[in-house]
């Protein structure tokens, strides 16, 4: 199923929920042969002592089966991680971001006409959190990986935003150093969206050459990413001279990643290189993203923008609301500093906060 909404301004919210709830109800292909309504067993209670505030407990999702004419499943569990039929997922999990990472995974297999063929790889700073998501979905496979937030601490510069600064937002460059050898492409998704068409059809996306994927965004002001010093000093400049087509801006929160050719041209090693230029010369002012753009604008495979409708989270300012980009809408990113959970418990959402809620999986 693929939206195609456009919202002229910003509308009430109330407006978007007669606009959205239409949507909402009309059934997936594979939809008949699921339950249509989330099963509560209680709270399911977050492990090992922590507070992290509203996200608390979460609720049990529905079970999700395969329509007719999906591969046949093979069983359950990480044993199954090699099976070619799979389609892999890759998402962080943390407390900060606990509750929209599960909001994720909730509207990826609610969209997707083969469910049970889906491996989620988890990465994680707490293993505790293993326990909830199989409590969460019962069904689910997936497998946790602990990354350990020393490979690259000493490698993080400051950033615009606090949060940008955490390890484990660089935990995607260390995928193909991290997940087994036989899986050899992953989707890697940030935890602050929600999908709202088939994933197989991201996953599907063909790469041709290129090692990765991403809706690329050309009328963005590319130079504003580097610092003046970057492009002063020709040394480093001059690394986008060959790049054709010329390099755009991409968002790495919505990436397809073909992960033999990573290994085989080490670029995990190009990016922490450009991490310790970082350091030293200060480069860039963002996070994550600045090391990705060095390494690969400009020979990055393209995908339908639908894939990435991004910056729902505003900007940097604090209660910026962002509308829809024109056309069709196959996955929601409210990247930026706003996120959806922490908008609708203040009581001052914004209106496409209202397309968030209903894969919120959090509470009674």
């Amino acid at each position: 199923m693929q939206w195609i909404i456009r919202f002229p301004g910003f509308v009430s919210a109330t407006m978007v929920m007669i606009v959205v709830v239409p949507c909402l109800q009309s059934f997936h292909p594979a939809e008949a042969i699921r339950s249509s309504h989330t099963h509560i067993d209680g709270p399911i209670r977050l492990p090992g002592g922590h507070n992290p505030g509203s996200v608390s407990s979460f609720r049990r999702a529905s079970t999700f089966r395969n329509a007719a004419g999906c591969e046949p499943k093979k069983g359950s569990g990480s044993g199954n991680v090699c099976d070619p039929s799979l389609v892999h997922v890759a998402i962080t999990l943390d407390f900060e971001y606990l509750r929209g990472s599960i909001a994720a995974v909730h509207s990826i297999l609610q969209h997707s006409s083969c469910p049970e063929s889906i491996f989620f790889h988890f990465l994680v700073s707490d293993t505790g959190l293993k326990t909830l998501v199989g409590s969460t979905f019962p069904e689910l496979k997936f497998k946790v990986y602990y990354f350990e937030p020393e490979i690259v601490r000493k490698l993080i510069s400051t950033s615009v935003r606090q949060a940008l600064e955490q390890p484990l937002n660089y935990a995607r460059n260390y995928l193909a150093d991290i997940l087994e050898a036989c899986v050899g492409r992953v989707i890697y998704l940030d935890s602050d969206l929600v999908v709202v068409d088939d994933v197989s059809k991201l996953w599907n996306t063909s790469l041709g050459e290129k090692t990765i994927g991403a809706p690329e965004y050309c009328h963005a002001n590319f130079t504003k990413y580097f610092t003046a010093g970057f492009w002063s000093n020709s040394q480093y400049s001059s690394i986008f001279q060959d790049r054709n087509p010329k390099p755009c801006y991409f968002n790495t929160g919505v990436m397809v990643i073909d992960l033999g050719k990573w290994r085989h041209s080490g670029y995990t090693k190009r990016i922490e290189r450009w991490m310790e230029i970082q350091k030293n010369h200060r480069i860039y002012e963002l996070g994550s993203l600045p090391p990705f753009l060095l390494v690969f604008a400009g020979d990055v495979a393209p995908i339908d923008h639908g894939w990435n409708q991004h910056g729902l989270g505003g900007d940097n300012v604090k209660g910026s609301c962002r509308d829809l980009h024109p056309g069709p809408v196959s996955l929601l990113h409210w990247s930026g500093s706003g996120k959806p959970w922490l908008r609708l418990d203040s009581k001052h959402p914004c209106p496409l906060d209202a397309l968030w809620a209903p894969y919120d999986l959090y509470g009674y």
